[in-house]
C-alpha cells in the first residue's frame, strides 16, 4: 500500500482551462491539488509574468491591439517575452487556445475564457492569498534557456526577483523553484528550501545541467541533480524506470514525474514509487487516487461575488 502521492496541477489545469492564467489556476485549486505549477519569465521592464514560452506563443496568445499608438513592436505574437513590457504583454488575450493542428488535444478539452490577460507573479500570489489556499504549495518554474541567453533574464537576478516576490507575500516557505536550467537551482540553493531539477532528454547536456556531464556521474540523473543542490528530481515521464528510481532512492531524492494525463500510466508510475504526479487533468487523477484509496488534497472553495 502506498503512502501519500502528491497531485500537481500543470500550468494550473491545462487540459481544462487556459494555462498560466488566474482563472486556470483558481480552477485547479477548486478541483483540489497538492501543488500548483506554473511558469514565469521576466519582461523587458523587469516584471515577472506567467508564460511557458520565451516568445509570445501563437497557440496560447492573440493580439488585441497596440499598447500605445504607433508601437513599432506590434504585433506582439511571436516576439520575445524579454523584449516586451508588461503593458504590451497585458494587451494579449491568453484565454483562448488557438491550435496549430486540428488534433490539438488541449483545444478539444479546454474551456475557452476569452479576454483573459497574462498575469504577473504578484497577481497570482494575491489570488492565492484571497482564496486562503495556504495548504497548497506553489511550484514556480523559472523559464530559462542557457543556450539562448538573449531570450532570458540574468539567472541570478531572475532567482532573486522571484524569491523576493514570494517572500513579500509570505509564501516562500510554501513554495518550490523548478527549472530545466540547473544554474537556477545552484543559485537558489541558499535561498529556497525546495528545488526541483526538471529534466528531459533534450536537456541532459552540460549546458543545461550546470556544467555536469552525465558520464562523470555514471549516467545517474539523480546524482547529477543532487550535485546542484536539487531536493527533488522531476523527469519527463518517458525517463522514469526502475533504474532511475533506484538512483533517486540512493541519493535520497523523491521523484515527481511530468506530464502524466493517462490514469493507467499514472498507476504504473505510482507502483514504481514516484512521490508525485504532474498532470494537465487533475480531475482524472483525482478519480484514480480515489479508486486506489490514496489520500486526496482538499479542494479550495472558490471566491463568489458578493450577493451571489
Amino acid at each position: 500500500m502506498h503512502g501519500y502521492v502528491e497531485l500537481h496541477g500543470h500550468r494550473g489545469a491545462r487540459g481544462l482551462r487556459p494555462e498560466n492564467t488566474l482563472p486556470g489556476l483558481a480552477f485547479a485549486l477548486e478541483l483540489g491539488v497538492d501543488a500548483l505549477e506554473f511558469d514565469v519569465a521576466m519582461s523587458a521592464d523587469g516584471q515577472l509574468v506567467l508564460t511557458h514560452d520565451l516568445h509570445v506563443s501563437p497557440v496560447t496568445s492573440a493580439d488585441t491591439g497596440m499598447a500605445a499608438p504607433g508601437d513599432e513592436m506590434f504585433p506582439y505574437v511571436g516576439k520575445p517575452i524579454v523584449a516586451l513590457t508588461l503593458p504590451q504583454l497585458r494587451t494579449l488575450d491568453v484565454g483562448v487556445r488557438l491550435p496549430e493542428r486540428p488534433d490539438d488535444r488541449f483545444a478539444l478539452t479546454q474551456v475557452p475564457l476569452p479576454d483573459t490577460r497574462m498575469p504577473t507573479l504578484g497577481a497570482v500570489l494575491g489570488l492565492i492569498g484571497a482564496l486562503g489556499a495556504d495548504d497548497v504549495r506553489l511550484h514556480v518554474e523559472l523559464k530559462s534557456d542557457p543556450t539562448r541567453p538573449d531570450l532570458c533574464a540574468d539567472p541570478r537576478r531572475f532567482v532573486e526577483e522571484v524569491v523576493h516576490e514570494l517572500d513579500r507575500h509570505d509564501r516562500l516557505s510554501r513554495a518550490a523553484l523548478l527549472s530545466f536550467d540547473w544554474r537556477i537551482l545552484e543559485i537558489a540553493r541558499p535561498l529556497v528550501e525546495r528545488r526541483y531539477a526538471l529534466v528531459e532528454r533534450d536537456t541532459m547536456t552540460p549546458a543545461w545541467m550546470n556544467g555536469i556531464r552525465l558520464g562523470e556521474v555514471g549516467g545517474d540523473l539523480a546524482a547529477a541533480a543532487a550535485a546542484v543542490g536539487a531536493t527533488t528530481l522531476s523527469p519527463d515521464r518517458v525517463l522514469v524506470d526502475e533504474a532511475l528510481m533506484t538512483g533517486a532512492a540512493r541519493q535520497g531524492l523523491p521523484v515527481v514525474v511530468w506530464t502524466v494525463n493517462d490514469p493507467e500510466e499514472a498507476a504504473r508510475l505510482i507502483d514504481l514509487g514516484v512521490a508525485g504526479v504532474v498532470t494537465d487533468y487533475p480531475d482524472r487523477m483525482r478519480r484514480l487516487w480515489k479508486a486506489r484509496g490514496l489520500p486526496l488534497p482538499d479542494p479550495v472553495t472558490p471566491l463568489r461575488p458578493v450577493g451571489a
